[in-house]
């Protein structure tokens, strides 16, 4: 027992120590008479209006001061020069600013359809390269040991993915489409395609393929009273691109005591931008086997889209239908939610064709595209049953517009990486027939969004959806959902990067049996938040978020503060709006960490307080941990003929 407390007393020594080294380190960097950047970004990323052309300088001095005082301490064979030498990266970090993505810069519109006659690819390791310096190293054994545990992307890999090729022409927009398709993969942390002026001719040109790898293994495991989880993950296996991720979950306390979730990912086989995927999940309310092949309207110029898949679940599921109270007006407070088995199995096929639109500007592609489709969906239950339930098959037809493009941005969803911003317009139609074994009915639905980014204003989506089957001359079982998500231009405040997010999220249900199925827990609405006692049938979410990007380097990880603030309004009333009802409420902060070169997950760590809570959750404070990020962009990408979804 001695033991055991010496060592658990050690531990929260070693912590608090590394702690006080951390706050140390950013006190010395935010201090005014102490200034220093530990990863030095571009100032002209930064509009000069911030900041005064005499405190720059005046930072810039105090800068490099401390910096070549951080070196020489480094040097030092010493604990605390080697504490300097873990924690602190003296590598100066180059900033981009906004970009237009989606027409060609001037030196690379004189080349379309010219012959490409070479591609050259200059493919980096995910440590100690630097993708804007292609004559940086890795220079400590750290770096090193770790490039050679990594298996770099194939150039065959690389290849699939542009849309272009060696002894073909050069189409509009196919370097950027290329870069940008680049950069979207889960194995590329960035990449840039350039072409070389110096040997390209009046019909001909060289191209230049620049990627640089995410360190593609990854695993986790923790051991709790709830169970003890085991991850592990490669998603660049042997440089193929192939996908290979497993979970598992021991001594839990549930029926089942265990669970287990894999997956196998092929993508872009043989060039056809199709992927393959399979996927098994065993748990104890959840199981299903799938199998899938996808190719989606991955590019501008895509013509073909589409996809099969092939699933097998068994779940249990709660009941969230209240019988005899359908046209109750209020409905009484709902007893405890139960759950009960529901097995089906579902084969989902469908295929899309975009048209390309006329362009009045020689010079340019009209990016607009009109699509149509087409989807059949056959689902049969073999267990369950609902108001909402029966086994049929849905034939749909789907028509849209879409027009995408893309800009450049930083410091969005990642930690300096390049990002890449949808903006456009997509409207879509969808029509069809369920023939079910219950009834027959049409199904008509509507969605429009829109993306808009200026770099003096941000980014501005939103979107509205609209979906409802019509049954002997009325509509039943339908749904309105509407989304706006907003963030500001990146500030700078001294070496920190700011930038804030305001997200809205409604939800309405229109003559639905299921009048509990909406809730308001952790992504659906207030982070932190988690109750099975809190349900309706309408709802209306607002979060805000800022972000502080800290300008140091910790371990490769990347750090930020976060703060956020959530409302959530939800009823359970037919016909009642939000509004009527006490909104639940959730403030907060924490960090967020990243190292952009590793597969890991965002890791968040956040305390939150939640002023009302329901009698299934006595906590006002709470910590809680999240890997993955709250807001995510829509592409506005044309899909499948969707059915709106009600959650």
């Amino acid at each position: 027992m001695s033991a055991n407390r010496l060592g658990t007393g050690l531990f929260k020594v070693l912590k608090v120590a590394a702690l006080l080294l951390l706050v140390s380190i950013l006190w010395l960097h935010s201090s005014p008479n102490a200034c220093a950047q530990v990863v030095v970004p571009d100032s002209s990323f930064v509009p000069t209006s911030i900041l005064k052309k005499d405190t720059v300088a005046r930072d810039s001095i105090q800068q490099k001061r401390f910096l070549d005082f951080l070196r020489r301490m480094s040097q030092r064979k010493t604990i605390f020069g080697r504490a300097i030498r873990a924690l602190v990266v003296f590598k100066p970090r180059k900033l981009e600013g906004p970009v237009d993505a989606e027409l060609l810069p001037q030196d690379q519109e004189q080349h379309n359809y010219k012959v490409v006659r070479k591609i050259h690819f200059v493919r980096m390791d995910a440590f100690g390269y630097n993708i804007n310096d292609t004559l940086q190293v890795p220079d400590n054994a750290l770096e090193k040991f770790g490039n050679a545990l990594h298996s770099r992307s194939k150039p065959r890999l690389l290849r699939n993915k542009l849309l272009f090729q060696q002894g073909k022409f050069l189409e509009p927009l196919a370097l950027s489409e290329s870069e940008r398709l680049l950069r979207q993969t889960d194995y590329i942390v960035d990449a840039r395609i350039l072409v070389n002026d110096s040997t390209s001719t009046q019909d001909s040109v060289d191209v230049t393929v620049i990627t640089k790898d995410i360190f593609s293994l990854s695993g986790s495991g923790s051991v709790s009273t709830s169970g003890t989880r085991l991850a592990l993950r490669d998603i660049n296996f042997l440089g193929l691109g192939h996908q290979i991720r497993t979970v598992g979950r021991f001594a839990m306390d549930d029926p089942q005591g265990w669970l287990f979730q894999g997956s196998y990912l092929i993508e872009n086989i043989y060039r056809s931008y199709i992927s393959a995927e399979l996927i098994y999940r065993n748990e104890y309310t959840y199981k299903q086997q799938g199998i899938s092949f996808q190719r989606d309207f991955y590019s501008t110029n895509t013509k073909y889209a589409g996809g099969a898949t092939i699933n097998w679940y068994q779940t249990l599921v709660p009941d969230f239908y209240e019988p005899e109270v359908y046209d109750t007006d209020p409905v009484p407070t709902p007893a405890p939610i139960l759950y009960k088995p529901l097995d089906y199995n579902v084969q989902d096929f469908w295929v899309g064709r975009a048209y390309r639109l006329k362009s009045y500007d020689l010079s340019h592609d009209n990016p607009g595209r009109l699509i149509t489709a087409l989807r059949v969906m056959n689902i049969q239950y073999t267990q369950g049953t609902g108001p909402t339930i029966q086994s049929a098959r849905l034939y749909l037809s789907g028509l849209g517009y879409s027009f995408r493009r893309y800009y450049k941005d930083q410091y969005l969803f990642g930690f300096g990486r390049t990002e890449d911003i949808p903006a456009g317009n997509l409207l879509a139609v969808t029509a069809g027939f369920e023939d079910g074994s219950a009834k027959n009915r049409l199904y008509f639905g509507t969605k429009f969004a829109f993306g808009k980014y200026k770099p003096n204003f941000g980014y501005l989506y939103g979107g509205m959806e609209y979906g409802s089957y019509r049954y002997q001359g009325g509509w039943e079982q339908g749904v309105w959902t509407s989304e706006a998500l907003y963030f500001t231009p990146l500030y700078k405040l001294n070496r920190w990067r700011w930038r804030h997010f305001l997200w809205n999220r409604t939800q309405i249900g229109l003559r639905r049996p299921d009048l509990l199925a909406l809730h308001i827990n952790q992504d659906d609405g207030i982070r932190g938040f988690r109750s099975e006692m809190v349900r309706g049938y309408r709802k209306f979410v607002l979060n805000y978020e800022t972000n502080f990007f800290a300008p140091v380097t910790v371990f490769g990880f990347r750090l930020a503060v976060v703060g956020f603030a959530d409302l959530a309004w939800i009823t359970e009333k037919k016909d009642g709006s939000p509004f009527t009802e006490k909104p639940y409420t959730g403030l907060g902060m924490g960090f967020r960490f990243r190292n952009e070169y590793l597969p890991f997950s965002t890791i968040q760590i956040l305390l939150g307080y939640y002023p009302r809570v329901p009698l299934d959750n006595q906590t006002d404070f709470k910590f809680f941990r999240s890997s993955r990020p709250y807001y995510d962009f829509n592409d506005l990408r044309f899909t499948q003929p969707l059915i709106t979804e009600f959650r």
